[in-house]
């Protein structure tokens, strides 16, 4: 049986819900679909949205700031279980993670932290370190143990923004980008060990070295029109999926958002 689970940012849902790109989410049948940086609670989210004719939803929003952050999956798969959050206390209250365990694996929708804005000296330039940075590197260290211990029951997907381009292929422009958060060494070596972990990016996968195909563009300087992108948006699945993976797909012509969905498709 295929399967068909995708992925967008939609950079407030709110919003996006009204805009004509949002037809996507509308008229889909497909069997999941994670939302991230939804910036609502339930009670805020559209009904037209939250009570999607065939679907569950779940919704996992900040509690710590409001319109911020948050995420959704919309499941016609019934889940065994549902936990929003991280276990760590540490990194609850963001609403960055739904996590739903299915028969044949366990499924995480992952806002996974950012690393923020960039730390200036007394003369106001910047120091080449980020705000956030250690605490989106713990974020993924939290997640990474976590899903290493869930891996010995049942397989991995994890989808989301991970807000790290993992290769210089990954983004329009790498060298002007190297001392910026999403492209630097230790983000980088994060996804490294992800990688050389068994963690499989289905789209690479699937398509190999293509270039110039993107998930996310800049609201400035036109960007998206000019392609000036960064792949920061992913399906990872733990190796024991490898041969499951059927399609791994951007859907760049969806708008809507800075963000395009990622999708996969599964033959389980």
């Amino acid at each position: 049986m295929a399967i068909t689970l995708s992925s967008w940012n939609v950079n407030g849902i709110r919003s996006a819900c009204e805009k004509e790109g949002f037809n996507w989410f509308y008229n889909s049948d497909y069997d999941v679909i994670g939302f991230q940086e939804t910036k609502a609670d339930p009670s805020q989210i559209p009904e037209k949205v939250k009570n999607k004719e065939g679907y569950d939803g779940f919704f996992c929003s900040s509690t710590v700031k409001k319109g911020y952050s948050g995420t959704a999956v919309f499941s016609k798969i019934k889940p065994l279980s549902i936990e929003l959050e991280l276990p760590d206390d540490e990194f609850k209250g963001e609403g960055r993670i739904v996590h739903l365990e299915f028969e044949k694996f366990h499924f995480f929708n992952g806002y996974f932290p950012n690393g923020g804005a960039a730390i200036l000296d007394e003369n106001e330039k910047p120091t080449g370190e980020f705000k956030r940075v250690p605490y989106k590197m713990a974020f993924f260290e939290s997640f990474f143990k976590y899903a290493q211990e869930l891996r010995k029951d049942k397989p991995i997907v994890v989808c989301g923004d991970f807000n790290i381009a993992h290769k210089p292929i990954d983004l329009a422009r790498p060298k002007s980008n190297e001392k910026n958060t999403g492209f630097l060494p230790l983000e980088r070596e994060f996804l490294d060990r992800f990688t050389a972990a068994g963690y499989i990016d289905t789209f690479r996968h699937v398509n190999g070295d293509v270039k110039d195909i993107y998930s996310w563009w800049s609201y400035k300087a036109f960007a998206r029109a000019k392609n000036v992108g960064w792949r920061i948006d992913y399906f990872f699945v733990s190796e024991e999926l490898k041969d499951k993976i059927l399609d791994a797909r951007i859907e760049t012509d969806v708008l809507g958002s800075d963000h395009c969905p990622v999708t996969l498709v599964l033959d389980l």
